[in-house]
């Protein structure tokens, strides 16, 4: 059985080496990822020389990564584009804290920044997309996106690395939330469970085009919610109700709502018991 195997493996083997095989095992980059944030969002304080200590190696193991994935740079431009990434974390750590302050503000269920910040998947979807926007802008494939896959798998949140996203963000809850590639997002938008900004057709020939919606500042999307395609846009103060499904642009301080009402009984009124059947 083995030889006559062997004709497969071996066309398996070139398959992979020409097509499949990743230059770096993503579980490097997750590690690198996670380290980074417990430099910014330790569980205790870090003394500032320790913290200089774990930055530097933290940015060395981040070169490390480049030079692994990316092959078409030389080193001095990975260098480059290293100091380029961390010279915009301190502006994304500030972005990050107005983005936990947001999410405390609007959820009553919220006691403090630290509980925000330790355990909602919301903030952690929003941290690892601001890391992974800012690699994107450096043009280097691979990375960002095994970053926002990451948190993806970890919060159910997918938010594609090249979306623009402005400060704050709020994602309460989160489950199912899918933000496409094209998205733009304004400042102080609130997004709920299973919201979808996507796109209204998928076809590669648009890998270039604006496929999914633009929603303007302070606007609250609600679960369940679809809005579709690059040219619609959700006008600023606008409240796009849960379970809505949007292909146009709504205008500015806009709510819009399921035209389906729900039927309610008193079940105490009720004489007959036999409401459904089976």
């Amino acid at each position: 059985m083995t030889a006559q195997m062997t004709p497969f493996f071996e066309s398996l083997h070139k398959s992979q080496t020409q097509n499949w095989v990743r230059a770096i095992d993503s579980k490097e980059i997750i590690a690198w990822i996670d380290n980074l944030f417990q430099i910014l969002f330790p569980e205790k304080a870090i003394a500032t020389k320790t913290m200089e200590m774990l930055w530097n190696q933290n940015k060395t193991d981040f070169n490390t990564l480049l030079t692994k994935i990316v092959k078409d740079k030389s080193n001095d431009t990975l260098s480059e584009i290293t100091e380029l990434v961390y010279a915009a974390i301190p502006r994304l750590y500030n972005s990050l804290q107005k983005d936990a302050q947001a999410i405390l503000d609007n959820d009553p269920a919220a006691d403090c920044i630290q509980e925000v910040i330790n355990s909602y998947p919301g903030f952690t979807a929003i941290a690892v997309y601001r890391i992974a926007n800012a690699i994107a802008q450096q043009d280097i494939g691979l990375l960002p996106r095994v970053l926002t896959e990451y948190a993806h798998c970890k919060t159910g949140i997918d938010i594609h690395p090249n979306a623009k996203i402005d400060v704050p963000f709020v994602i309460d809850h989160g489950t199912g939330i899918v933000i496409g590639e094209s998205t733009v997002i304004g400042k102080n938008v609130h997004i709920y469970q299973g919201v979808t900004l996507g796109a209204l057709q998928v076809d590669k020939s648009m890998e270039e085009k604006k496929r999914h919606p633009t929603v303007e500042n302070n606007v609250v999307i609600y679960a369940n919610a679809t809005i579709l395609g690059g040219s619609t846009v959700i006008g600023s103060h606008s409240v796009i109700g849960g379970n809505t499904f949007i292909t146009k642009s709504v205008n500015p301080y806009s709510l819009v709502m399921q035209s389906t009402r729900n039927t309610i009984i008193n079940q105490q009124e009720v004489n007959d018991s036999n409401l459904f059947s089976i």
